[in-house]
């Protein structure tokens, strides 16, 4: 307790993290060690070691990926597109320089090419250095390519030569003025439909609905824009705050029909076993929206 009687904050010190998700909420990880810090050409970034979520790195100020829970949004923002369609074998991931994604998508054995475009080579160097529990050598898998450079212009270049992708799958920053802004809006959204060929169909995160209402109506309602099927999904992630929201977008895949038998059976026929989250039950639950977000998402 202080003097006046109320209780007293965490102590800060330079071993704890302090993340302010908005300005009147956060959390702190204390007994952490930063490993390494600096700024790269187009951010500020830190890698920590915490005894709560392990490794975990951060850019601008915000939380990014950790070693203890990433595999809830790596998982479902793969599988749920993945186990849907037919056959994927080409797949596109835009950002995603912690390797996660690339990870998953190579767990499916039709999977022949995995391109990975980042922006910043430097979150590419510190997931090899520091990040092998979650890329788990996903980058030197001869199925991967990996492409430094804008992902708005690595896109626009492959729908003007005609390539065609399977999955998209958006693993980046959140929206906002920051450097992936542009591959939130609807243009860039339409050339990921364009490329996308047959049953494909595009993932992405939405936000934090509890604190990000706004942002994720807009992000749902420009989807809709552009895809003929729009299926929002919703899973606790503890390093990003609580509830959090992610989005399939295709022209001809639904995952919400697909039921929990149908999903088992596909994961068991493609041989995808040791998920730590991901399962039929859980890809039909995660379409069940509670009331109020039904109201946001009308």
């Amino acid at each position: 307790m202080s003097e006046e009687g109320t209780p007293a904050g965490p102590a800060c010190g330079p071993e704890t993290l302090v993340e302010e998700l908005d300005p009147h909420f956060g959390f702190f990880c204390r007994g952490g060690r930063m490993l390494e810090a600096g700024v790269s050409r187009y951010q500020r970034y830190e890698v920590w070691d915490t005894p709560t979520f392990g490794k975990l790195f951060r850019l601008d100020g915000s939380l990014m990926s950790a070693e203890r829970d990433e595999f809830v949004y790596h998982e479902n923002l793969v599988h749920v597109p993945a186990l849907c369609h037919p056959a994927p074998r080409r797949a596109l991931v835009v950002g995603g320089g912690d390797g996660g994604s690339a990870r998953e998508l190579l767990r499916h054995p039709d999977i022949e090419r995995v391109v990975v475009v980042e922006l910043d080579d430097k979150v590419v160097e510190l997931a090899r250095r520091h990040l092998g529990a979650i890329h788990q050598g996903a980058f030197d898998d001869p199925r991967t390519e990996l492409h430094i450079g804008d992902g708005l212009d690595y896109v626009r270049r492959a729908v003007a030569a005609g390539e065609g992708f399977d999955l998209i799958v958006l693993d980046l920053t959140e929206p906002g003025e920051g450097p992936a802004a542009a591959l939130y809006r609807a243009p860039f959204l339409a050339d990921c439909r364009a490329l996308l060929r047959g049953e494909g169909a595009l993932t992405l995160h939405l936000g934090a609905p509890w604190r990000q209402a706004e942002q994720v109506r807009a992000l749902v309602q420009r989807l809709r824009q552009v895809f003929a099927i729009v299926r929002p999904y919703f899973m606790f992630i503890p390093l990003y705050g609580g509830l959090w929201g992610l989005a399939c977008a295709s022209d001809r895949v639904d995952p919400q029909v697909r039921s929990a038998s149908a999903i088992d059976a596909e994961l068991a026929r493609k041989g995808i076993a040791g998920l730590r989250y991901y399962n039929g039950e859980i890809h039909a639950a995660q379409f069940a929206q509670p009331n109020f977000l039904r109201e946001l998402l009308e």
